[in-house]
């Protein structure tokens, strides 16, 4: 099932079912379904999933549609335009979070990132011998005990706090290079998106695509640098997939400047068997916290990237399109940049 969240000028939020390119109004059928967060506080009243629930109600053959390629063209604030597929009615209770190091190709990168810098052959040499990095050590730890036997747990994952859902963009919208920000970076991956049940039960609604924004010359200054190199700001979208086989995915990014072409990333692999961490895993050490388990909250969960254009091409520039797309996972997640012009002035705080 493919949902999305969108709004429609004078008339609010709505839920949209996709059915190829018809976007089936489900608010329309039902004013209370404005939100997905809605629909499954419903569905677990009656003991259904989110899927099961939507299915199991009568939609009646005469419902208001819209053209979902209309819809994906719009940007926020026109008529209509596309929501996160998944959020919170108080962003406060929306977590987004991430796990790290799960994919060869990010940890061959993190790897390069954070050796020192050599200046001789010699030194070269004598570095080689060396113990390995951080990085890369952690990721030889996800392959020897990232994908447990059932019932066991494994090794856990790198793990770093974005923020809270008023952070969260979605498809068309901005993400912002911040006014203290040296850098910014694309980072194309798939997000996770849970509820917690009304027993403090982590529900998986599905799968969305992800761009997990960082700033990656701070994290190579050092890597104890990761948590503020999160710029915070992150998008997912457009769609919700609640039956994604989360095994063997393959995508791209790519990156335009105006109508050119600036940067392709190639084929990107993600899912279980392109990773060092099985999804059961990945879960098991976030919502192994009971803080992270409180009925009514939306988590939202990145699983990593394999490849980043950091280090490859010339710094972002305003206007610059992202373009991310997974097998499977419906419609593209497409984000503009946003500059937001360099300040270094501190911020004072003032006595209460």
């Amino acid at each position: 099932m493919r949902l999305i969240q969108f709004i429609v000028s004078h008339m609010g939020r709505h839920v949209g079912l996709i059915e190829k390119d018809i976007v089936i109004d489900l608010t329309s059928i039902n004013p209370n379904w404005n939100s997905i967060f809605q629909i499954f506080e419903e569905a677990q009243q009656v003991g259904q999933n989110l899927e099961s629930y939507i299915c199991n109600s009568k939609l009646p053959k005469n419902r208001a549609t819209f053209s979902y390629v209309e819809l994906l063209k719009q940007r926020p604030g026109g008529k209509t335009w596309v929501l996160p597929p998944i959020d919170h009615p108080d962003p406060a209770h929306c977590l987004i979070s991430g796990t790290g190091l799960t994919h060869l190709g990010s940890a061959s990168q993190r790897n390069e990132m954070h050796k020192a810098p050599v200046h001789s052959q010699i030194a070269e040499e004598k570095r080689e011998t060396r113990a390995k990095t951080d990085s890369q050590a952690m990721f030889e730890m996800g392959l020897k005990g990232g994908k447990p036997e059932f019932g066991k747990r494994g090794i856990q994952p790198e793990w770093f706090y974005k923020g809270t859902g008023i952070i969260l963009k979605g498809h068309n919208d901005f993400l912002d290079i911040p006014s203290f920000s040296e850098d910014c970076g694309e980072e194309p991956e798939i997000a996770g998106c849970y509820i917690i049940d009304n027993f403090g039960v982590p529900c998986r609604l599905g799968f969305a695509i992800g761009n997990e924004w960082s700033d990656h010359i701070t994290e190579k200054v050092n890597y104890l640098w990761l948590a503020p190199s999160k710029l915070r700001m992150c998008s997912i979208g457009p769609e919700l997939i609640t039956d994604l086989d989360f095994k063997d995915i393959r995508g791209y990014c790519r990156i335009y400047r105006g109508n050119s072409l600036i940067y392709d990333s190639g084929e990107l692999l993600t899912g279980e068997d392109n990773m060092n961490n099985s999804l059961a895993n990945l879960e098991d050490h976030h919502f192994k916290y009971p803080q992270f388990r409180i009925p009514g909250e939306v988590h939202l969960h990145y699983f990593g990237t394999m490849r980043l254009s950091s280090g490859s091409w010339s710094p972002f520039q305003q206007e610059d399109k992202i373009q991310i797309h997974f097998e499977g996972m419906g419609n593209d997640l497409i984000n503009y940049v946003r500059r937001i012009p360099f300040d270094s002035t501190p911020v004072t705080v003032r006595r209460g």
